[in-house]
């Protein structure tokens, strides 16, 4: 059964940083054959795409909104993929889920809540 448990989240003021890290396991296939990405719901808003990590050449992808702050990594001997946070900002504050895919299977995380408010 895959799990994806993502830690990290917190209350930071603006400007600060956070890393968020999420643990996978229980994978039927190698965990570097999975496009992982980071995904973000804000009150009232609809989940939205962050940053992925794809497995074609370990090409990188990012919102518009959080090019050139936000980091996405991945250690495909730890199975874990993280995201670190920089010059956060109070509408980056979300519930943010680590997602997993491979073909048409998709895999959520339950969410670590990030609040950004000083």
């Amino acid at each position: 059964q895959v799990q994806l448990v993502e830690s990290g989240g917190g209350l930071v003021q603006p400007g600060g940083s956070l890393r968020l890290s999420c643990a996978a396991s229980g994978f039927t296939f190698g965990f570097s054959r999975y496009a992982m990405s980071w995904y973000r719901q804000a009150p009232g808003k609809e989940r939205e795409l962050v940053a992925t990590f794809t497995t074609t050449g370990g090409s990188t992808n990012y919102a518009d909104s959080v090019k050139g702050r936000f980091t996405i990594s991945r250690d495909n001997a730890k199975k874990t993929v993280y995201l670190q946070m920089n010059s956060l900002k109070p509408e980056d504050t979300a519930v943010y889920y680590c997602n997993a895919k491979l073909w048409s299977n998709y895999y959520w995380g339950q969410g670590t809540q990030v609040t950004v408010s000083s």
